[in-house]
């Protein structure tokens, strides 16, 4: 049996700037239902999967603190290390969870998910 493990830990700088925490905000049940629909599609994608834990976590965590973990367990290695992937990059593309930054210097950043499809920069959204 092949268990895997993701632990995410925040950084400790940015662009130069120290970073003191990150606070994560979400819709809840919409971030919920988007994390069942990713373990659906591990599930479908690797059917061998036997075990599936995807967590975020939200409100205030510290440098060096764990944000994400995702656990797989399959009898085969390749199917953990491909679901694993999988559930990262997915989570990182459809879960609606915002991260802020808090820096040394007091000044905070509100930070945009580039791997998201439902975000983009206000000049590159369409009006509607």
């Amino acid at each position: 049996m092949s268990r895997l493990f993701l632990l995410r830990t925040t950084r400790d700088h940015f662009e130069g700037k120290k970073v003191v925490q990150l606070e994560y905000e979400a819709y809840v049940p919409m971030a919920e239902s988007e994390l069942r629909k990713i373990c659906a599609d591990v599930r479908r994608r690797w059917p061998a999967v036997r075990h599936i834990c995807i967590h975020h976590r939200l409100g205030v965590v510290p440098v060096r603190e764990a944000s994400v973990i995702i656990g797989i367990s399959s009898p085969h290695r390749s199917d953990s290390l491909e679901a694993v992937k999988f559930g990262i990059d997915a989570l990182k593309s459809s879960v609606p969870i915002w991260k802020k930054e808090l820096y040394e210097s007091e000044e905070s950043c509100w930070k945009e998910n580039s791997e998201c499809v439902w975000t983009g920069r206000l000049d590159q959204r369409k009006n509607s």
